[in-house]
């Protein structure tokens, strides 16, 4: 899920793990972490958005620092308005 804008997230009233990846303005991966449930990350000053998964997934997908992601929509158009 990616949050937009976003520059820190927590995992209170959560149940299970989530890796959160947080990106600057270029979408450039400026720190990833694993934050277990009830737990407040901190937020990074340098973060616009915050991409989280599934604990685990993060390394899955090779994101790591210094990456750079490219995020595209998939699914239904939002609704506008």
């Amino acid at each position: 899920m990616l949050l937009t804008p976003c520059g820190g997230v927590h995992t209170f009233r959560m149940r299970f793990t989530i890796d959160v990846a947080y990106l600057d303005r270029e979408s450039t991966v400026v720190d990833v972490h694993t934050l277990v449930p009830g737990r407040l990350g901190r937020p990074r000053l340098r973060a616009r958005h915050v991409l989280e998964a599934e604990g685990g997934a993060m390394a899955e997908w090779g994101v790591r620092r210094g990456v750079r992601l490219r995020v595209e929509r998939t699914g239904p158009a939002l609704p506008s308005g």
